[in-house]
Formats: structure tokens, sequence, C-alpha cells
């Protein structure tokens, strides 16, 4: 029996999942594609089953920036994850390539050129709008990559504003855990402390976004 792709959906409007479930399975009709709404619904989903693209909304009720994708792209490592977003400014979409999506859509793309661009995606291309490169936020993310994943997790959260308490909760760890990697979070990154941390890193973590 053949299967078709697996793909991870992360929105949380329901309108929007459902928009775009009806198109790409008439695109792919062996499709098999789970939708949720949020981060922690998701990586209990990856934890079931293994996607092979996930397709993340950029801004979620339990996600600020890219904290989400930070800690998605940290279980699945090469799975390839794609923002899909009404948010395209040229910021958003330049710290989305520097931080290692696989691609940038917009949700003011119509629907025939949604799919066409989740087939290259499945194909293990990169699709981004033309004339987004960043050499700023390229620099930016060469420090964020020095880091290791567990430190990654906490960095994005520290620039989404979480105390300690909060990140060990959301990560599932002890607080004093969280304390240890603040240590050579600074060093590496080759600040004082907190503040110049998320001062640094904020335009690739938590790009302002305006309305749309």
């Amino acid at each position: 029996m053949a299967f078709g792709p697996r793909i991870l959906l992360v929105d949380d409007h329901p309108l929007v999942r459902d928009a775009l479930r009806k198109a790409l399975e008439v695109e792919f009709p062996e499709l098999i594609l789970e939708d949720v709404g949020n981060i922690r619904s998701a990586l209990k989903a990856i934890q079931f089953r293994e996607p092979e693209l996930v397709l993340l909304d950029y801004d979620l009720p339990d996600s600020g920036g890219f904290s989400g994708f930070i800690r998605i792209q940290n279980v699945l490592r090469t799975v390839p994850i794609a923002i899909i977003s009404a948010y395209d400014q040229p910021r958003v979409i330049q710290a989305s390539r520097s931080i290692r999506a696989a691609g940038f859509i917009s949700k003011r793309t119509p629907l025939p050129e949604i799919v066409g661009l989740v087939r290259q995606l499945l194909a293990k291309e990169r699709c981004f709008p033309e004339g987004h490169e960043s050499e700023s936020c390229d620099a930016l993310a060469e420090k964020l990559f020095s880091l290791s994943r567990a430190q990654r997790q906490v960095l994005a959260a520290l620039v989404r504003g979480d105390l300690n308490k909060q990140i060990a909760s959301e990560l599932e760890v002890a607080e004093a855990t969280v304390k240890t990697h603040l240590t050579p979070i600074y060093r590496k990154l080759g600040v004082g402390g907190r503040h110049e941390a998320v001062m640094m890193m904020k335009p690739l973590l938590d790009p302002q976004i305006e309305g749309g």
C-alpha cells in the first residue's frame, strides 16, 4: 500500500488549517496531514510520528518569535520546517532564512501556488521570496548555532521575555539547569548578561512584526 507525504501543520487558525488541508489533499491524494494549533501539541505529535515536513505559523499562542521554531528544530534536526505566515515583512523573511528554515510562505499567496511551494519543500528544495538575504541576520545566526541545542532553547525563551522559572517549566527541567546554561550562553555571545543577550539576538529571534 502506497502512502503519501506526511506533513505536520502548526497553525492556531482552524480556517487556515482547513483551507490548506483541502488544497493539499487535492494535489496529494494519499497525504497524511496532522494539524495542531500550538507548539506543545506539535511536540507531542512529533514524539508519536516524525513528519517529512513541518509547516509552522510564525505567530502562535505559546511561541513568541522563533522560540517555537527553535524547539521543534532541536527535536527534528534534519526535517525541513517552513514558516507560513501573514507577517511577510522583510525582517521576518530574513530571519527565517538565517535560522535555517526550509522556506517562507506568505499566507497572502494563492492556494495553488502554496501547493506548488509545498511540493518543492517535500523535494528538499528551499523556498524563499527573492531579495531577502541579510548579512546581519546571518552573523547573528552564526552566534546562535555556536550554542548547544539546549542553550539555543534557553536563549530563545530569554528573548521572548520568559523568566528562569517559566523557561524551566516549558523545557521540563530544573530551574538550576536553566541557570547553568546562562554563563556559557553569555560567554559564547560575548555579552555581559541577560539584557545584552536579549538586545543582541532579538532582531534574529523575535523580529518586530507589523499588522497584516
